[in-house]
């Protein structure tokens, strides 16, 4: 499902003009982003977590210049689901 989608499903669900739900949808990604650029997670009960994980430096290879470089650490974004949400997936 695109962004597209879910702001058309939401406008025609709830009654609302798709370009309200498409601003609210950006907006929520937009906190999003913030947050988790400035270290902080997000928790959505029932639904998850946008968490930051961090990667440890590590030495990776170029197999076909046969060299070694080193990747250095760094965080990355994740979503970890709320076990609410595991199991109403894991059901259908």
């Amino acid at each position: 499902m695109t962004k597209a989608e879910i702001v058309n499903e939401i406008a025609k669900s709830r009654n609302v003009e798709k370009i309200v739900v498409q601003k609210i949808i950006e907006s929520f990604m937009d906190c999003v982003k913030d947050s988790l650029a400035k270290g902080e997670p997000v928790y959505l009960r029932g639904f998850g977590s946008f968490i930051i994980k961090e990667r440890a430096e590590k030495a990776a290879r170029n197999i076909t210049k046969n060299t070694t470089m080193i990747i250095p650490a760094h965080n990355i974004p994740a979503f970890k689901p709320a076990k609410v949400f595991v199991a109403e997936v894991k059901k259908k």
